[in-house]
């Protein structure tokens, strides 16, 4: 092993109860998202406690953050991506509290280098449970100087390489005309036949799609008693493809049944995005593998190949614009699911602690690679072009 790895490894280990210090107390005060003001307070401190400058906050988001720390000679800009929200009752049922920790301990571990080139960023991005900020960072323009971005994620299995799904979330409404339901005549447009009209529409189509083709939804608004004719309902829906490109097509054949449904009983019908669209994630192979290495470097063993998930990160955004990794880490057993109290338990134990820093080992290692390695940043970029 080379003495600089070496001693970013050592590094680590003596920052790391620090460093589960912050995941243990956001893990322990949760906040849903935009709303993670503990979080971000805790976060940019202990950044700032070492030299970083911090900007907050970004794209109009009061829970967003930028923090800076330039090395001593011209070199890669690392961004680091953050994520802290948490999930209505349950707590961080999805290991947010791990993902912010590592982002931010592996930044500073670096920091402490005499040898650092270039410039590392951690990116604070709010609210990925809900409307997904990364996506709104991307269009504010926050990546357009970025080398590559990199994040961790807890899971049920070490994964360096995933793809995931493209996402749409749309809203669809019926428009009627309301009438006392038993005296109901041909001046009544009764909404909610459109709406499930739709929906035995939408299973025939269903039975075309893929398996890594999805339309799911539910019904927000029915109607307001049984002896009023509905005037007006509501659903909404998430639509999922391996590309943005097949997404498109199906939103396109979702969106004529919509239209088809609402003409038979002549009824109204309106749609619209009610979160923001992912683009599917696109990890970059060369940056995937230097990060599978450095899993072999640390004593793993168990490495899976590379896999598709079948849900939607906003992370999949930004690997549109920057080459980008978003590997995953057992924690635990790997049978805790995620976005279940069991898991947000299993964050909080010393397994949780033990995947923390496992990860900001992992992060620090795999920006050391780039930052030192001319030619591996060529070839990633290299990809990167040829991809896009």
């Amino acid at each position: 092993m080379e003495e600089q790895k070496k001693w970013l490894i050592e590094t680590a280990e003596t920052l790391h109860k620090s460093v589960w210090e912050l995941a243990w107390k956001i893990g322990h005060n949760p906040e849903v998202g935009y709303k993670e003001h503990f979080a971000v307070s805790l976060l940019t401190g202990y950044l700032k406690r070492y030299g970083f400058q911090v900007e907050r906050p970004l794209a109009g988001m009061e829970t967003s953050f930028l923090a800076r720390f330039k090395g001593n000679k011209p070199g890669p800009k690392i961004a680091f991506l953050a994520e802290y929200d948490a999930l209505p009752d349950i707590g961080h049922g999805c290991g947010h509290q791990l993902i912010g920790a590592a982002s931010v301990g592996a930044a500073v571990v670096l920091s402490l280098s005499t040898d650092l080139q270039g410039e590392l960023v951690v990116i604070g991005s709010p609210a990925e449970e809900t409307s997904g900020a990364k996506v709104s960072l991307v269009e504010a323009g926050l990546f357009d100087d970025i080398d590559i971005a990199m994040m961790f994620h807890p899971g049920s299995c070490n994964v360096p390489e995933i793809s995931s799904l493209a996402l749409d979330a749309i809203e669809v409404a019926f428009l009627g005309k309301a009438a006392h339901m038993v005296i109901a005549n041909n001046d009544s447009i009764n909404a909610l036949d459109a709406m499930l009209i739709f929906f035995q529409m939408l299973e025939k189509l269903k039975r075309k799609l893929s398996d890594m083709e999805r339309i799911d939804g539910i019904i927000t608004q029915g109607g307001k008693s049984p002896n009023i004719v509905p005037d007006y309902t509501e659903a909404r829906f998430y639509l999922r493809a391996e590309k943005r490109e097949k997404l498109e097509v199906i939103r396109q054949k979702f969106l004529d049944c919509a239209y088809r449904a609402a003409a038979k009983v002549n009824a109204q019908m309106k749609w619209n995005f009610f979160e923001c669209s992912y683009h599917e994630m696109r990890s970059n192979r060369v940056l995937a593998d230097c990060c599978r290495n450095n899993l072999i470097l640390l004593g793993i063993k168990e490495i899976e190949p590379p896999q598709t998930m079948l849900g939607s990160v906003d992370m999949g955004n930004v690997s549109q614009v920057v080459p980008a990794i978003h590997p995953y880490l057992r924690l635990g057993s790997g049978y805790e699911i995620p976005h279940t109290k069991d898991f947000a338990a299993a964050g909080l134990s010393e397994e949780g602690e033990k995947v923390l820093l496992l990860a900001v080992k992992l992060l620090a290692l795999t920006a050391w690679d780039v930052i030192s390695n001319k030619k591996l940043l060529a070839d990633i970029q290299k990809e990167f072009k040829a991809n896009s």
